[in-house]
């Protein structure tokens, strides 16, 4: 059957047919965050840039009201708490913190996070960095 404007695929319709999942990603891109982070001595008692990239995957029906989704300023208020507990060792510790700080909205089902450490490897290359994803079990 042909699908006629009437018919065709909506956020009313979807959220009346409760077989269908309508996944919504939300995302930030080039957060760029202070960091006491790394493990050499040259590293130690000094901050340096990170960038993060975030994706958020949210199931939802409809997004009608701002609590029907994910705030996405929680990605940049949930680096800046894990980054005042002190220094962290490696990139890889601070970008699975933050994707499971990010798993703790519930609408959360997937979070994939992108942490650059821009320092790392200059002069010979532009970034390096991690990306770990965390999926709600």
């Amino acid at each position: 059957m042909a699908q006629t404007p009437d018919t065709a695929s909506s956020p009313e319709t979807e959220a009346a047919n409760p077989g269908r999942i309508v996944m919504t990603k939300i995302f930030v891109t080039g957060l760029k965050v202070e960091a006491h982070i790394g493990v050499y001595a040259h590293e130690k008692g000094r901050a340096q840039p990170l960038i993060i990239d975030a994706e958020l995957d949210v199931a939802t029906a409809a997004f009608n009201r701002l609590t029907d989704t994910v705030n996405y300023e929680m990605v940049g208020q949930a680096a800046q708490a894990i980054l005042a507990e002190g220094h962290i060792g490696l990139v890889e510790t601070f970008a699975e913190r933050l994707a499971r700080a990010c798993l703790s909205d519930p609408k959360v089902l997937r979070a994939r996070v992108r942490v650059e450490k821009p320092m790392a490897l200059a002069p010979h290359a532009q970034s390096a960095g991690v990306e770990i994803t965390v999926v709600r079990g």
